[in-house]
């Protein structure tokens, strides 16, 4: 293989420096309650949607 043709590490390089979540982040997306809410807005906003285009 040729150093032209030899595929990039770049994008791993990218990842390895992503930031890590904070503690609030962390327990927001373990904490029941708060995926319960969002999971009814999400599904109110598909409903509404959906509503709209049979409509």
């Amino acid at each position: 293989m040729t150093p032209a043709s030899a595929p990039s590490t770049a994008p791993a390089r990218a990842t390895s420096a992503a930031a890590m979540p904070t503690r609030a982040t962390v327990f927001m997306r373990t904490f029941v309650p708060w995926q319960m809410v969002r999971f009814a807005v999400i599904n109110l906003k598909m409903l509404r949607l959906i509503l709209r285009s049979h409509g």
